[in-house]
């Protein structure tokens, strides 16, 4: 069955994205040698907090093409229906935001633009102190 992403609301690119980014998360986590699961787990929040998300959208913002920004303004203006739990409103849509960019780049099989930018996450991550 064949979905067109575009076609597809923006909390179910946010699911997607939401898999693609944890997934990169564990996996750079790995390959930097933490394997202690307390450790990774740790470390893994510093990543996949809302909070993060939304400064990153906000760092990658002028890297962004015009579609990749239609992308996450729909991700962000998305309603989930959902009250966030340890973070603000604002910050909470910005990062389903990000995660809608990321499950469209996955989902239109834009494997280098998505490697692109989730390869600059991990210095932004530690450069910030995000």
């Amino acid at each position: 069955m064949a979905v067109n992403p575009n076609e597809l609301p923006s909390l179910a690119l946010a699911y997607v994205g939401d898999a693609v980014y944890e997934l990169f998360v564990r996996k750079h986590l790995i390959s930097t040698g933490v394997v202690r699961v307390n450790e990774l787990h740790r470390q893994a929040v510093k990543y996949v907090k809302a909070t993060t998300q939304a400064k990153l959208v906000f760092l990658l913002e002028e890297e962004l093409s015009e579609v990749e920004l239609a992308i996450v303004r729909r991700g962000r203006n998305a309603k989930s229906g959902q009250t966030p739990k340890n973070t603000g409103i604002l910050e909470y849509r910005q990062s389903t935001g990000f995660e809608s960019l990321l499950g469209y780049l996955h989902l239109t099989g834009q494997d280098e633009r998505l490697e692109s930018i989730l390869g600059k996450i991990p210095q932004l991550v530690e450069q910030t102190s995000i």
